[in-house]
């Protein structure tokens, strides 16, 4: 298994044979508005995807399979809605199903629980992207959790560190996970996504699992930046933290 980050928590997953694309967000430099009720109002996404419109479609026709882990336009933007092929699976939130097929897409699999393609166990988990008022209007978002032979890929999603997210690894004991940092934030309420502080409590849980922290310097409500992020963990647990 490798992951492929390409921008904020848009990545492919290469596995095995397969390679899945998460949350794609595709807007080209300054394309989309700015997150309002924000500090920061620059408008977004804030760089550019490493790849130049032809690369992105030659990845494109490579992909076998997408996951979206919710709709909120930087995982799932117009540019994704109109460039991922139409005819792949999809793997998605329940909730997100209607909204998805009036889009064009013509094979979604809603993760209720669990479900298995090409070999690969897909597990639906919780999550919370906030707290209070906030954290309920930000819902519904999930996490998946990916499992073959020794291989276990936690996805969080869009969520700060809760009781879910601690159940996750408990049960899973990912091998690797990738945890939306970010700290992002509006001008009232908590942070929505992982503080520097909830990226230690990941690497500090017993399961021992890898973390790749993503998330980061792409949108304008997300204040931690990587170089934050590197000074508040430190060294201490070498090569179990991946800040792409």
């Amino acid at each position: 298994m490798h992951i492929h980050f390409l921008r904020h928590a848009t990545v492919v997953i290469a596995w095995g044979t397969h390679k899945i694309l998460v949350d794609p967000m595709l807007s080209h430099k300054d394309a989309l508005d700015t997150v309002p009720n924000a500090a920061n109002t620059r408008r977004n996404p804030l760089i550019d995807l490493p790849l130049s419109h032809t690369e992105l479609a030659a990845l494109l026709d490579t992909i076998d399979a997408v996951i979206v882990t919710h709709l909120h336009r930087d995982h799932w933007d117009v540019a994704a809605q109109q460039l991922v092929p139409k005819h792949l699976p999809l793997f998605c939130q329940p909730e997100d199903v209607e909204k998805l097929t009036a889009q064009g897409f013509t094979q979604l699999i809603p993760v209720h629980d669990t479900t298995t393609w090409e070999g690969i166990r897909i597990s639906r988990t919780g999550g919370q992207h906030g707290t209070g008022d906030i954290g309920k209007l930000m819902a519904p978002v999930s996490g998946f959790v990916l499992e073959e032979g020794a291989d276990r890929l936690y996805i969080a999603g869009d969520t700060i560190w809760c009781d879910e997210v601690k159940a996750t690894l408990d049960q899973y004991q990912p091998t690797d996970t990738i945890v939306n940092a970010g700290a992002a934030q509006f001008l009232t309420g908590d942070p929505i996504t992982m503080t520097a502080e909830d990226v230690l409590q990941v690497l500090q849980h017993p399961a021992n699992t890898r973390v790749t922290a993503v998330h980061m310097e792409a949108i304008n409500h997300c204040y931690l930046t990587k170089e934050k992020l590197k000074a508040t963990i430190g060294d201490s647990f070498g090569d179990r933290l991946f800040i792409p």
